[in-house]
């Protein structure tokens, strides 16, 4: 009886081993679908998302890994409205998110910043409004950040300037206010990344809050 009860056992373990990754990439293929929802697609770019496939690797615009894991979203330029929601924190496996050039607005969501592995964040040249989420400081991968051309506004968050990775920064043509940082790679950023907001200048520490004008 053990021994029958044992086996059962290891033939459980086995089988969810092997089905992970589907599940895995099922729970991907819902997240995606429940972001199509909140899309109007005046174009049909979305029409291959079809949530009935066991995962989304064949859709177009997605790129899925060796192991079937969600890594590039690639929408840039392509006629979508609507918003964002929280299910785009599912792709945990996501290194590009490209929504640039479309009519997306609403404000980005904070769960953005559990995307561990992105490297690439292009939202420019949308309707984003809102702050720009201190969660994203979480992404210790990412070296492209594009903000840019949206309705963004409050302070620049000073926890972003631990993002040791960033190479590309561009935050103009908002509503930001505030003092541009300093410290880390905001060193690096030319004066063209910050241009057309409401901001103060570069941060004067231990003499102006980083928030002064806001």
């Amino acid at each position: 009886m053990a021994s029958s009860l044992l086996s059962l056992f290891s033939f459980s373990l086995t089988f969810l081993f092997f089905l992970s990754p589907a599940l895995s990439t099922n729970s991907e293929g819902n997240a995606l679908h429940a972001l199509r929802s909140r899309f109007n697609d005046a174009t049909n770019v979305l029409q291959s998302w079809d949530p009935t496939l066991v995962n989304p690797c064949t859709w177009f615009h997605v790129t899925c890994d060796a192991n079937n894991h969600v890594i590039r979203l690639d929408l840039g330029n392509s006629n979508i409205s609507g918003s964002l929601g929280p299910e785009l924190g599912q792709l945990k496996h996501l290194e590009y998110l490209e929504l640039y050039r479309n009519d997306i607005g609403g404000k980005i969501p904070k769960e953005l910043g559990n995307l561990k592995n992105l490297v690439s964040m292009d939202l420019y040249g949308n309707r984003f409004e809102g702050k720009i989420p201190k969660s994203f400081s979480k992404l210790k991968s990412l070296r492209f950040l594009r903000l840019n051309n949206n309705k963004l506004s409050g302070s620049i968050p000073r926890e972003l300037t631990g993002l040791s990775n960033l190479k590309v920064f561009d935050v103009s043509n908002n509503d930001l206010c505030g003092t541009i940082p300093v410290d880390g790679p905001f060193s690096t950023f030319s004066m063209e990344s910050f241009e057309n907001n409401r901001l103060s200048g570069p941060e004067l520490q231990g003499l102006v809050p980083y928030d002064f004008g806001c």
